[in-house]
């Protein structure tokens, strides 16, 4: 660290505070050589993620944005706002341990639909519709289908609610479109 005042490159530190919430750190500092005292700031270096669109189109990644879809896809379901910033946390810190520094909106989303399907089911499969771009109700049906056959085991069909026995059975339009 050079000296503002004498540009001498040894100083000592006085004192060092944390400051900005944890992101920095303010050091007060003496410089061998004239004495002055002067004030620096250490921080962490956060560098950029680009996030590769569908169409091709290249932007920052806006952690805003992606709380913002996981909030509607979390919409009635319970999670609380801190649970999904603290998602959002983890899924920043990811990309950023990451060595490319250019996603694509796909890995993202990817990324988003392992930590919601161990979250919610019905947040998961909101998500999906979107990210997915689900154009009717078969892809529905596919991604609900993916959902109970988990390969790992951890969701089953049992895992899903069992339809109350006191209604009646009526047929939906996903019954009557799909097979027998």
């Amino acid at each position: 660290m050079h000296c503002p005042y004498c540009q001498h490159t040894d100083s000592r530190v006085l004192e060092s505070r944390s400051t900005e919430g944890g992101q920095s750190i303010r050091r007060r500092r003496e410089c061998l050589e004239c004495k002055h005292r002067f004030t620096t700031y250490e921080r962490i270096e956060f560098v950029p993620v680009t996030v590769i669109k569908r169409d091709g189109l290249r932007e920052s990644f806006d952690r805003s944005k992606l709380l913002r879809g996981m909030v509607r896809a979390c919409e009635k379901t319970g999670i609380s706002q801190g649970r999904l910033e603290a998602l959002v946390d983890e899924i920043e810190a990811e990309l950023q341990q990451r060595t490319v520094r250019e996603v694509t909106s796909n890995e993202i989303g990817e990324v988003v639909l392992q930590h919601l399907r161990s979250l919610s089911e019905v947040a998961y499969v909101r998500f999906a519709s979107v990210y997915g771009q689900f154009q009717g109700i078969r892809d529905f049906v596919e991604t609900l289908n993916h959902l109970q056959s988990n390969t790992d085991g951890t969701e089953t069909p049992e895992s899903l609610p069992a339809p109350s026995s006191e209604e009646p059975k009526r047929e939906t339009s996903a019954s009557l479109m799909m097979p027998s």
